[in-house]
């Protein structure tokens, strides 16, 4: 009686709220996107509140049903649901990762417990439970489709997984680790975000800019304009006279990869390249409030404890229980099998590295000892040096083609010509950030397909990396109404600076292709439940999709559709088409290598049964394991982080030359990114598109039954069915595991 009662006082406040806070009714914009114009920072918290009692009360309507348990009185109403919740977090999220401010982050560190509580309380309801499960027991006479028996059965996976069937002492501790994972997930976040922003190299003399392209210290000094660095501030910091701040300077090089990887790919000062790796791999790794070592240790303690409490050994036992790989053996076995040829490439590189590095020393350029060997910070350097004396392949001289305007055209034009979408850009629609712009999608009858977001530009408050974001999921009314989706695909590449576009590195083109993969997995989702629709599919199935669209970037009738020069307007020369393709494997050895460590160490770090060691371990830390009241603890010491991944990238025969693309105490994909145990299905899924393109090659890159066939057993089905069904529809076969190596031209 007294939640009937909440439920008609939330109703009767409804209209007067609408007028005050906009996620709480449908927004008058074009085609409902967000209208971020009127959100205020305050509206966050009050509808999230009102979101979470709203579904509380749809959820306990389920239970009341007097009706017999159907796939409609149940999973369908559950999946129509926390409409306004949805509606809420769907913006927060996206800002809490692209407009980062501090003040987003307190709301959002205040919003994480009260979601992971609600969804606890869903989860953990034995009367909802009730009725999902007599569904799912009789599942195969209830005369479902295949997508509602995918969308039953993860509905009833995830109140396993939340322990509806542990003892109530149990899921109290569970409510608390879940809870205490969330804050904790979201603090290794906000700190990376912080120690990539806090670094900051300003470079003021010639000597210190030697090898630097133009486009390089064009946006470096736009850089140091944008944060306030004047000529007379760069003086100071170095300790030299305003007047002697070199022409065109001060610059500012920063730790986002917009900046970062072009400087160690071009500059010649050896010392100022080791300055910026030393700050790029040891964040959050030097001590003080953002140091994440202890924030990792007490993140796999509590996925350690989860994974015991569900009944699992290991934390990676309990996440891959429910996906393609199914079991950390065959991850394991699966990355053991490609490690070894990459790092035999990874040595042939380094070899041809040092013989530019010895030129070096005999021109004079560097010291003739000890010293000059390669060394990490030296890989991006000589590799492009390499790269140039092999395939006359400069990055200064491909980057003039690339402006991310053409490029985005060439990825839209590959799109039409595949599954026949059309893009019309859209002026007049709320944006969260002046860096971001709208298209409308439609299909080739002119039917709507979705609406695309896109926000390319780095910015202090934006995290790292390049991701696809739902701002709203694809799915269907209970009358039959199919909502689009709204997409949002997010960057960081250089901003466009006083006379000059962005231009784009081969590897950032290679970012946009791929994150659109993702984009259209979104947009041409075909599905009835938000839970399967897109994207909402197994997690070493997700980058698929993405991953085969880069297969066209660099194909050269697509490269001649936008690739022409940001001044002249001229194609891109075929000579130049040329070298992109026959470099296309140059440096695979280096990239599988740091990609795969990243995957082991990510494995090996999940694959732990406790974070305490004996003391003679070679990992163990100076620090005692807290006691507790069993005594088990007694005598041991708590794991070293650092040291922990240097003897598991030891055990893997990881050369010194090389670091994991990820380090620990940076690694956001598993510890705050959700791909936790789950790195390896950037690996995984690329055996997939290595073999799903071998089909387009042989078909054709363009034919058009087998682009028809890739979108309607793919790209539409989203998670309605098995993700190999959905491949041996597509491809005829299983995958060929071996794809992989011979597209990196590893084998």
């Amino acid at each position: 009686m007294k939640r009937i009662l909440l439920i008609l006082t939330l109703a009767m406040l409804v209209p007067s709220c609408k007028q005050l806070n906009p996620f709480l009714g449908d927004w008058n914009t074009p085609y409902g996107i967000p209208d971020f114009e009127s959100i205020k920072e305050s509206d966050y918290i009050p509808a999230v509140k009102f979101g979470i009692r709203q579904q509380e009360g749809q959820i306990d309507a389920i239970i009341a049903n007097g009706n017999a348990p159907d796939f409609e009185n149940t999973v369908a109403a559950y999946e129509l649901s926390g409409e306004i919740l949805d509606r809420v977090t769907g913006v927060l999220f996206n800002l809490s990762e692209s407009d980062a401010t501090p003040s987003m982050q307190k709301i959002v560190e205040k919003v994480i417990p009260m979601l992971t509580e609600h969804n606890d309380n869903v989860f953990m309801n034995p009367y909802f439970f009730a009725r999902v499960d007599e569904l799912y027991q009789d599942r195969e006479n209830q005369n479902l489709t295949r997508e509602q028996v995918m969308t039953l059965e993860k509905l009833h996976r995830a109140f396993i997984d939340n322990g509806v069937n542990l003892a109530p002492q149990s899921q109290e501790r569970l409510r608390a680790i879940n809870k205490e994972l969330a804050v904790l997930e979201q603090r290794f976040g906000n700190n990376v975000l912080d120690r990539t922003n806090a670094f900051r190299m300003v470079l003021a003399d010639t000597s210190e800019i030697a090898g630097l392209p133009s486009s390089v210290l064009a946006s470096a000094a736009a850089e140091a304009a944008h944060a306030g660095i004047t000529a007379r501030d760069a003086a100071k910091m170095k300790g030299i006279r305003e007047q002697d701040v070199a022409e065109g300077g001060p610059w500012l090089f920063t730790l986002h990869n917009a900046s970062y990887v072009p400087f160690m790919t071009n500059s010649s000062r050896r010392d100022l390249r080791e300055k910026m790796f030393t700050a790029y791999s040891t964040r959050c790794n030097t001590g003080g409030d953002t140091d994440n070592k202890p924030v990792v240790l007490d993140i796999i303690r509590l996925r350690i404890e989860k994974a015991n409490l569900l009944g699992y050994d290991t934390p990676a036992a309990q996440i891959l229980s429910d996906k393609m790989a199914h079991d950390p053996q065959t991850v394991d076995s699966f990355l053991g099998k490609i490690f070894p040829a990459a790092v035999r490439q990874a040595r042939v590189e380094i070899e041809d590295m040092q013989a530019v590095m010895d030129k070096d020393v005999e021109a004079g350029l560097l010291p003739a000892d000890s010293t000059s060997v390669i060394m990490p910070w030296d890989w991006a350097y000589y590799a492009e040096k390499v790269r140039q004396e092999k395939y006359a392949l400069n990055e200064d001289l491909v980057r003039p083609y690339f402006r991310m305007e053409n490029v985005r055209e060439g990825v839209f034009n590959t799109a039409h010509r595949l599954y026949g979408l059309n893009f019309r850009q859209l002026d007049s629609i709320p944006v969260y950030h002046p860096d971001v712009e709208g298209f409308e999608v439609t299909d080739s009858d002119g039917s709507l397909i979705g609406i695309l977001l896109t926000d390319y530009y780095t910015r202090g408050t934006k995290r790292g990396g390049a991701w696809m974001n739902n701002v709203r999921n694809q799915y269907k009314t209970k009358k039959g109404e199919d909502i689009r989706p709204i997409i949002v695909n997010v960057a960081n590449f250089p901003k466009p600076s006083a006379g000059m576009p962005s231009l784009l590195s081969i590897d950032e083109v290679g970012t946009m292709f791929h994150e659109f993969g993702h984009a259209l997995h979104g947009l041409l989702s075909q599905c009835t439940y938000k839970d399967v629709s897109g994207t909402g599919v197994a997690r070493d199935f997700v980058e698929l999709p993405s991953q085969i669209n880069e297969n066209w970037a660099f194909l050269p009738e697509v490269l001649k559709t936008y690739a022409h020069h940001y001044s002249t307007g001229e194609e891109i020369p075929d000579s130049l088409i040329t070298k992109i393709s026959v470099s296309k494997n140059f440096n695979q050895g280096f990239m599988t290598t740091e990609l795969v460590a990243a995957a082991i160490l990510d494995m090996k770090w999940h694959e732990l049964g406790s974070i305490y060691v004996s003391r003679d371990c070679p990992y163990a830390s100076e620090t005692d394991a807290p006691a507790d009241s069993t005594g088990r603890n007694e005598g041991l010491k708590v794991i070293d982080p650092d040291k922990f991944e240097s003897f598991v990238m030891a055990q893997a025969g990881l050369p010194e030359q090389i670091i994991p693309r990820y380090r620990t105490t940076y690694f956001n994909h598993v510890f705050s990114g959700g791909y936790s145990a789950g790195y390896y299905g950037y690996l995984w899924a690329e055996v997939l598109d290595k073999d799903a393109f071998e089909l387009f090659r042989k078909k054709g890159e363009f034919d058009s039954a087998t682009a028809r066939s890739f979108r309607e057993n793919i790209l539409e089905k989203g998670g309605s069915e098995e993700p190999m069904v959905l491949y041996r529809r597509f491809r005829g076969a299983d995958p060929d595991p071996d794809a992989l190596l011979r597209a990196r031209g590893l084998r």
